[in-house]
């Protein structure tokens, strides 16, 4: 199993803006849409009998969100996956027996931007941070 990342998500990072969307957004999404969020890394798991399925939950400030990451993406996407700590996925929401994740196409390490999100003015400053739609 792999290790948590070592920020905590209680440091209260603000998150939202990240052209992406929180994670309480995925409530009213449909199913099968595609749905961006970010989150810090609180979580991979690699089980055994996962078939090389790697399991992640990212936290922003208004809760978790569960990243489903098949084989061939984990491949593609492997530093992201394994030394990420600020992670931006895009992917397919599903809804299956109570259960919501994102089934991730496509991962993005942004740990970078965790410096420019603990500076006083960084998310003004930097376009990175612009909403990709209207979240209201």
């Amino acid at each position: 199993m792999m290790q948590p990342a070592p920020l905590l998500p209680s440091q209260h990072v603000p998150l939202i803006g990240l052209a992406s969307l929180p994670a309480t957004a995925l409530r009213s999404r449909a199913n099968n849409s595609t749905v961006t969020v970010a989150g810090l890394v609180i979580l991979r798991q690699r089980p055994g009998t996962a078939k090389g399925v790697i399991f992640l939950t990212l936290e922003d400030e208004t809760g978790v969100v569960n990243i489903i990451v098949w084989r061939k993406f984990y491949e593609t996407f492997r530093r992201a996956v394994i030394a990420g700590r600020l992670l931006r996925v895009t992917g397919q929401l599903q809804r299956a027996h109570g259960v919501t994740h994102v089934i991730a196409n496509q991962i993005e390490d942004i740990s970078p931007m965790l410096d420019l999100l603990l500076a006083p003015q960084g998310r003004r400053d930097d376009p990175a941070f612009a909403p990709t739609e209207d979240l209201g």
